[in-house]
């Protein structure tokens, strides 16, 4: 099995400098939700990493970032799409786990449990800890402007030149579908049947 893995702020919604602390301040990223619904066509799993230290640090309870992932995967299916998995990291940076981007844990944790072959799928980010966490992972990393993504591109070309950039998600994603050569159906999934993780905490 194959995935593509989506950091959630950044990419698939706006990144809120004080973090995203209820489904009231969730917001899509203007074309994401039609980017999803092209990608679930695919024969790809979706699986969303992400880091989410505002749980460590006191500000949400884990049944808050939950609660969002929740309504976050309803609407995507609304409107046509799906999300396979959601692995988030609740740890702050100087917990040293195993978890947090740049380190691969979400990844690896996800592809223990999915059978994902890493090596043969994608990480659509928007921060150069996405990108170093599918090198680390041994998938291929893709940046997008979107979120933080527009500071980070010059560091990403200077530090990692083959890493493709493109403006948002839909962009990622035309290029990933333009790339491969076969795009089956796959049958979407019922909000039930979707595993929300945390891994390693």
């Amino acid at each position: 099995m194959r995935a593509v893995f989506l950091d959630r702020d950044g990419v698939i919604c706006e990144n809120r400098p004080d973090h995203v602390k209820s489904w009231t301040e969730f917001r899509f990223l203007p074309g994401a939700l039609q980017a999803l619904r092209r990608l679930s066509a695919a024969p790809f799993s979706i699986v969303v990493v992400t880091n989410q230290a505002i749980v460590h640090r006191g500000i949400v309870p884990a049944a808050v970032v939950e609660e969002i992932h929740r309504w976050m995967i309803w609407d995507i299916q609304l409107a046509g799409g799906r999300v396979d998995a959601i692995y988030y990291c609740p740890h702050r940076p100087e917990e040293g786990c195993l978890c947090r981007k740049p380190k691969p844990g979400l990844l690896l944790q996800a592809a223990q449990d999915l059978g994902i072959r890493l090596e043969a799928s994608y990480l659509i980010g928007d921060a150069l800890t996405d990108v170093e966490a599918a090198l680390a992972a041994g998938c291929q990393p893709l940046l997008v402007r979107t979120g933080r993504g527009a500071l980070y591109a010059q560091q990403v070309l200077q530090r990692y030149p083959e890493v493709q950039i493109f403006q948002d998600l839909s962009e990622a994603v035309s290029w990933i579908l333009h790339r491969e050569v076969q795009i089956l159906p796959t049958p979407s999934l019922r909000v039930t049947d979707v595993p929300l993780v945390t891994p390693l905490g």
